[in-house]
């Protein structure tokens, strides 16, 4: 997981953070630059920039659940090491806390389409997932009429191991194409614990600034997850260097591997208005 570029925190944690400055976020501070420059020609499906994010120190998406309505307040994805206070501590959970917190709006080229600002964090964790929600002040339909971009879509499905994806980074305007490899059982980094993470096969060779990148599905063009992590070094279980660890305890290192988070979990926990709410029977999201 990069940290974000500002502030301090050890080196780069999950593969979040901005170019200027060490990646932030443990995993997902990959160097390597050659191999994920952006590219000419998109798949079909979706993976342009359109409807993406470039934040101070991460990427990140303008997106909308299965049930959003085009009046409802729009969100903005991205990881929890990304928020502006730093990365949450293990078992802290974020609940409508008030921020005033600028998104720049893409469109399919990468070019600035508009402004987005928040008005709270929705929600906010680094346990179990490593994600954020951010409640916009304006609507779907608003930003829509203002700037021309859609808000991606959130599949509420799990899924599938082999699926091509793609990795779109807003703060770097670049995009890194691959597959799901697999799933993770635990993904343990520093203190952190994530669950049922999505392993990228090599293609995906992320680096700092892409933490909070949507993760999306190309045949549909819905997002399946939310990129955060890399192993950079080999290390076991350390900052930027996230280990697999499977039901028996059983460790495993892919130096070079990078992760995501899958998002279907959010979709659930949504109300109308767009609303996070815990409460709903089937979220699965830790709570405060």
């Amino acid at each position: 997981m990069k940290r974000p570029l500002v502030g301090s925190l050890a080196a780069t944690l999950f593969a979040a953070v901005a170019v200027t400055g060490a990646a932030a976020t443990p995993a997902a501070a990959a160097e390597q630059q050659s191999s994920g420059s952006a590219k000419s020609a998109a798949p079909a499906a979706a993976p342009d920039f359109a409807g993406t994010v470039a934040l101070s120190n991460c990427s990140g998406s303008l997106v909308k659940m299965p049930e959003s309505k085009d009046s409802d307040p729009g969100l903005v994805l991205s990881n929890g090491h990304c928020l502006e206070e730093g990365m949450p501590e293990p078992g802290k959970v974020v609940v409508d806390q008030p921020s005033q917190r600028s998104f720049s709006l893409l469109d399919a080229s990468g070019a600035e389409a508009g402004q987005l600002t928040s008005t709270k964090i929705s929600y906010a964790t680094m346990t179990d997932t490593d994600v954020s929600l951010y409640e916009l002040d304006a609507t779907y339909e608003e930003i829509k009429s203002e700037t021309g971009i859609d808000a991606l879509e959130v599949q509420a499905a799990h899924p599938d191991a082999g699926k091509a994806i793609t990795v779109v980074s807003g703060y770097w305007k670049e995009t890194y194409s691959c597959s799901i490899d697999g799933f993770v059982h635990e993904l343990r980094e520093d203190g952190w614990t994530m669950k049922d993470s999505l392993r990228y096969t090599n293609e995906c060779d992320t680096k700092g600034g892409t933490s909070g990148s949507p993760v999306i599905d190309d045949a549909s063009g819905k997002i399946v997850g939310v990129n955060n992590t890399r192993n950079e070094n080999g290390q076991e279980c350390t900052l930027n260097n996230p280990c697999e660890v499977d039901e028996n305890g059983n460790v495993t290192v892919n130096e070079g591997t990078a992760y995501g988070q899958q998002t279907h979990t959010l979709t659930s926990c949504i109300a109308a208005g767009n609303k996070v709410d815990l409460s709903l029977p089937d979220c699965k999201l830790p709570k405060p």
